[in-house]
């Protein structure tokens, strides 16, 4: 009996310093988890979180920098809405940005993924070059299409001189400044393209045997096969392209500061300018939340929309 006793109490023994090292073990792997994901999240606190809650303050107080915020309450917003004559021209102008800019990327960069879906030879190098610019800095390209665009040695207007056409300041001129800021962005149709690729080969091909093993010709194919398999992609690439559409602002800072006669004063132009230009940081705080609530709005109503027109390949639609 002692003897079994014994056994008993050593088995106990065991288990207990088995526990307490799986316990300091586990301790050890947390706080080392913890320790790794540090600098992410004082990151996200310092300086994601915190500016943003701090200009969520500001917008509801007059504050140049230079001195101490003072209280007004919603005097910015009723200002930037019913006193500020450039705040609505400044919306106009993005929006007729946003709304012609996107619709162009996604066509252009769906076609171009259809064109270069094909299996011949060198095909990965087409797709290269047409992905390449999407990688050039967006100062870069905006310093190359002005060079392109200027009226006296821009090479648009070299080409156009061959064809006997006289010089034209795209940029210069209120009528083709915005047009050419918007033709300018399908530079970037690259990075659509290669989601859009990413797409078509995704679509099995059992669908289109099947299709064709009942008749379908190569319409049929596209129109009912094509199309609504990839609308998740198309819906995808249109929830970025909104968001990135109505944040623009290189394009017209570095090309155009907004004019000529501010055909391209971008929202966030406007924004830069009463922020940096005049101080007015109290009233920057106000348009960038303004700009951060109409993004949501709009992104909630393409997720809403998506349910009428986005399909998945279990043939349902998105609920």
């Amino acid at each position: 009996m002692t003897s079994i006793a014994g056994t008993a109490s050593s088995q106990n023994r065991v288990k207990s310093f088995v526990s307490a090292l799986t316990a300091t073990k586990h301790r050890r792997d947390t706080i080392e988890g913890y320790l790794f994901i540090l600098p992410v999240v004082l990151g996200l606190l310092i300086f994601t979180l915190g500016p943003m809650v701090a200009s969520l303050y500001f917008s509801f107080t007059k504050f140049d920098i230079l001195s101490s915020p003072i209280w007004i309450g919603l005097g910015n917003y009723i200002t930037m809405f019913t006193q500020d004559q450039y705040f609505w021209l400044s919306c106009k102008v993005t929006l007729i940005y946003a709304f012609t800019s996107v619709p162009l990327g996604i066509i252009g960069g769906f076609m171009l993924a259809l064109l270069l879906n094909q299996k011949v030879k060198g095909i990965a190098f087409f797709r290269t070059c047409f992905y390449i610019p999407t990688v050039v800095p967006a100062i870069a390209s905006a310093v190359l299409w002005s060079w392109l665009m200027n009226p006296d040695y821009g090479l648009i207007n070299a080409a156009l001189a061959i064809l006997h056409i006289p010089p034209y300041s795209f940029l210069g001129q209120p009528e083709t400044a915005l047009p050419s800021l918007v033709l300018m962005s399908l530079w970037g149709i690259g990075g659509g393209m290669v989601i859009y690729l990413a797409g078509l080969q995704g679509i099995p091909e059992s669908l289109y045997e099947a299709a064709k093993i009942d008749g379908a010709n190569e319409w049929d194919l596209f129109w009912h096969i094509t199309i609504p398999m990839m609308t998740p992609t198309v819906f995808f690439n249109l929830v970025m392209g909104l968001i990135g559409a109505f944040q623009v602002f290189i394009q017209a800072f570095v090309m155009t500061s907004g004019g000529p006669l501010h055909a391209t004063y971008f929202y966030n132009l406007m924004l830069y300018e009463r922020a940096f230009g005049f101080l007015q940081m109290g009233m920057a705080s106000s348009m960038a939340w303004f700009l951060c609530v109409f993004i949501l709005v709009m992104t909630l109503l393409v997720f809403r929309s998506s349910t009428f027109w986005v399909f998945y390949e279990t043939g349902e639609e998105n609920q």
